[in-house]
């Protein structure tokens, strides 16, 4: 496993085919050679537009949700096997909008999980708290039961994901977990990975995920524990994401 650290852009739904050239225009002029990993997960019709525009490059492409079935009659679902011919290498699973606004479970991130394995993608598992869990002690209860879901079910294969804390109360608000609070939690995390496959667990990269930008990134990343960012709003302003980039060190 690599200790690079990785900054994964979550355009979430926004995007055009203009926007999105534009945008890719100026992230590939002021990328370089950066000195972390680099990925965009993008909306599912944007897909074959990215995987043209970064082919060769040093930007991966990820796609924000992957079926756990491998085909059939699920309108509106995409396979690993579909994403894996894009050229996909990451696909996000479990984002706290899927969890609110979709009802997805425990068990069903796991599978999807489990599915993007099996293709050789490499899933990003989103896990965190809202306000209230928080405010109620129940922060390391709930992100902890929602990995332990993610491992029982893949068992060895868990050196091969990623992990992202994403504070559910700091998504898109503006606040934003202090560096401190944030290494708390990635700690927890560490340590259950670390029960789970102990030659592995210092490979494991867990990212921070709740409002990361470009004020905020450098003192976040230097967190002992903090191994990259699941960038929101910022992965959509060229300037920012590239600064987040460069604190990556």
């Amino acid at each position: 496993m690599t200790n690079r650290k990785l900054i994964a852009g979550n355009w979430k739904m926004n995007g055009s085919l203009a926007a999105n050239e534009a945008l890719l225009d100026a992230l590939l002029q002021g990328v370089g050679a950066p000195n972390c990993d680099v990925a965009v997960c993008v909306p599912a019709p944007y897909l074959a537009q990215v995987q043209a525009k970064v082919a060769g490059t040093p930007i991966a492409l990820g796609a924000q949700d992957v079926s756990a079935q491998p085909q059939g009659a699920f309108t509106g679902e995409q396979s690993a096997a579909m994403l894996n011919e894009f050229g996909v290498r990451y696909a996000i699973v479990g984002h706290s909008e899927r969890r609110q606004y979709h009802g997805e479970s425990d068990e069903a991130v796991a599978a999807k999980t489990a599915a993007a394995l099996a293709r050789g993608i490499t899933p990003i598992v989103c896990v965190g708290e809202t306000l209230a869990e928080r405010e109620a002690g129940r922060t390391e209860e709930v992100v902890k039961r929602q990995l332990a879901a993610v491992i029982h079910v893949n068992g060895h294969c868990i050196s091969e994901i990623v992990v992202a804390y994403e504070p559910v109360w700091a998504i898109g608000t503006g606040k934003t977990a202090s560096p401190e609070q944030a290494q708390g939690v990635h700690a927890v995390l560490r340590a259950q990975l670390h029960h789970a496959a102990s030659e592995h667990a210092a490979g494991i990269r867990i990212l921070y995920g709740g409002s990361m930008n470009a004020a905020n990134a450098a003192e976040l990343l230097s967190q002992p524990d903090i191994d990259g960012g699941l960038i929101g709003g910022a992965s959509l302003k060229a300037p920012d994401f590239l600064q987040i980039i460069a604190a990556a060190r």
